[in-house]
């Protein structure tokens, strides 16, 4: 009796121990499944912003080419020429750009960091920036955009106060904040 009760003592255990490991096995599937489906969603997403970046360089250089259509996009009261306003939608155009590549993860934080480091070294660039800072004033202070904004508004400080010509040794990136 001893040998049958072991036995059916060892089936049950045996039994249960099956059910823990498919038990076990199953959620380890569902876990791969969310994270090739998170994956999926992020790859999208970086495709959409690429798509919606290639439509706006798309508008914005219809604009460029045709004062009529920049005019559209006359966000100044027409207090800056034409002809500036078209190099302020080309700076717009090149930040968007930049922040498109740090956004589908093409550039890292200290890459785009010097990256507009080089950018802002041209003063109709800044100019376009100071120009459309009441633009930035809306954007929620956790998104990307502030967030690269505050790093370029942090640049920009450091190379008017730096005194030297050294400009590439100009500001630390700041820490990425999640």
């Amino acid at each position: 009796m001893t040998t049958q009760k072991t036995g059916i003592r060892g089936c049950i255990c045996f039994a249960a121990a099956g059910l823990a490991a498919a038990a076990v096995a199953g959620a380890l599937l569902a876990q791969q499944r969310r994270a090739r489906e998170t994956y999926l969603l992020e790859q999208q997403h970086h495709t959409d912003l690429a798509r919606q970046q290639r439509l706006q360089w798309e508008l914005l250089s219809k604009a460029i080419e045709d004062p009529s259509l920049a005019a559209v996009l006359d966000t100044h009261g027409g207090a800056v020429p034409p002809s500036k306003h078209r190099q302020f939608l080309f700076a717009n155009a090149l930040y968007s750009n930049a922040l498109l590549a740090y956004r589908i993860q093409v550039v890292t934080w200290e890459e785009l960091h010097g990256y507009l480091r080089i950018t802002c070294q041209n003063p109709i660039f800044r100019e376009y920036w100071e120009a459309t800072r009441h633009h930035r004033s809306s954007l929620a202070g956790s998104s990307d955009e502030a967030r690269v904004g505050r790093m370029m508004d942090s640049l920009i400080e450091d190379l008017e106060e730096a005194d030297t010509d050294e400009w590439w040794v100009i500001g630390e990136p700041p820490e990425e904040a999640p």
